[in-house]
């Protein structure tokens, strides 16, 4: 059976932008990237994190990066043009994003908050992100979901 729609996937709908749904039952200790590529069976480096960031400028930023590699804050900090960014406190998601921690989509937030990714992206033919709930990931292509979501690229992976 289907999850029902999300936010995000009505958003895309409207927007006619194709995707798939790909879901698992989802508890707190499966809740990252990896755990979702592991269960769904996909290749990790198809899995795109969201994580939520405040900077000095920027109040609020969100990053795409592939669900094994870690975020170079110094870089992220100097694509988006601040002095230095910080993840939110996961208590603060739903709040700011309207999300939950392991089910913050980049797709259909409180507010339009800049987005950001790791220029890997680009390497793909399709990549799976969260869909706004645990559990549930949307697949699609990232040369439909860049220009939707705005998404400013550049290498912000740590080495």
């Amino acid at each position: 059976m289907a999850p029902p729609k999300t936010n995000a996937m009505r958003l895309l709908d409207r927007a006619q932008i194709p995707y798939q749904v790909l879901s698992y039952a989802a508890d707190e200790s499966e809740l990252s990237g990896l755990d979702a590529a592991r269960i769904l069976g996909v290749d990790p480096g198809m899995v795109y994190k969201t994580l939520v960031l405040t900077g000095s400028s920027n109040p609020v930023l969100v990053c795409l990066l592939p669900a094994a590699r870690s975020l170079d804050l110094k870089k992220l900090a100097a694509l988006s043009g601040d002095k230095r960014v910080s993840p939110v406190h996961m208590n603060d998601l739903p709040r700011l994003t309207g999300y939950l921690r392991g089910g913050c989509s980049p797709i259909g937030m409180k507010k339009d908050f800049p987005v950001f990714a790791d220029k890997s992206m680009t390497n793909q033919d399709q990549v799976l992100v969260n869909a706004g709930k645990r559990g549930v990931q949307l697949k699609l292509a990232p040369r439909d979901l860049i220009p939707y979501c705005r998404i400013v690229l550049g290498d912000v992976l740590q080495e």
